[in-house]
């Protein structure tokens, strides 16, 4: 983890996480684990997650066969364990041990599909966080252009 940080003058800040720092953030595993890395995190408030949308996916074996498409839902979960990783391991500089568990699914839109060898980029940003419950902007990019969007809302409860 002392790699994905970076000194400020009010301490340590995440700047990136990968796979394993994800894993650690994280319940979900294979082949339900969305992202492959965080490359930009600013606390709590912004960050960009990847997820290599590679053939050899199980999915592509059914949706669909001869056109294979990400699934919109897919993407949409994605966003949330963007979000859901950043804030869990914000809250954990702070000592806070949470999972983050989504609650709404707002302004959802689909304006292009995610195929094999695209990489998406899960942009995030925060709306608003009161105690255990936030609002999340989150916007799925494709070379630039948006291919989902939706405002996520998520519990921050704490793990046992």
């Amino acid at each position: 983890m002392d790699a994905d940080l970076a000194r400020t003058g009010e301490g340590a800040q995440l700047g990136s996480l990968d796979i394993a720092r994800i894993l650690e953030c994280l319940p979900h595993r294979y082949p339900f684990l969305m992202i492959d890395r965080i490359i930009e995190i600013n606390g709590d408030e912004t960050a960009i997650g990847i997820k290599n949308v590679t053939f050899n996916e199980p999915i592509f074996q059914g949706h669909f066969p001869g056109k294979p498409i990400f699934p919109g839902v897919l993407i949409i979960e994605g966003m949330a364990q963007t979000a859901g990783a950043i804030v869990i391991a914000n809250d954990a500089m702070s000592g806070k041990k949470n999972i983050v568990l989504m609650l709404t699914i707002d302004k959802a839109k689909f304006r292009k599909p995610a195929e094999p060898g695209d990489r998406l980029e899960y942009h995030i940003r925060k709306i608003q966080r009161r105690r255990n419950v936030g609002r999340y902007e989150a916007k799925a990019i494709v070379d630039g252009a948006v291919v989902a969007e939706a405002e996520i809302g998520a519990m921050m409860v704490e793990a046992e």
